[in-house]
């Protein structure tokens, strides 16, 4: 028996109207969560501020690997 062959057993695609209930449910519950819970959200945005500056450090210079050269370097390695 050859199991290359993938057959239907039940795994249809859902509906397409489903995707747009779901949106519309994840978009109530996010204007409800923000309504509900604004003075959290506010209170915590200037920790979340302090927060983004090592994040972006991390992410912006990938850690400052070994890896990146400087551009005389590269354009050496080029001309070879």
């Amino acid at each position: 028996m050859e199991h290359d062959e993938h057959t239907g057993h039940g795994s249809q695609p859902a509906p397409r109207g489903y995707n747009w209930v779901f949106i519309a449910f994840l978009a109530i519950a996010a204007f409800y969560l923000f309504t509900e819970h604004r003075a959290h959200l506010l209170g915590a945005l200037p920790f979340l501020l302090l927060l983004a500056c090592p994040l972006m450090h991390v992410f912006m210079h990938h850690g400052h690997g070994g890896a990146h050269g400087s551009p005389n370097e590269n354009s050496e390695r080029n001309k070879k």
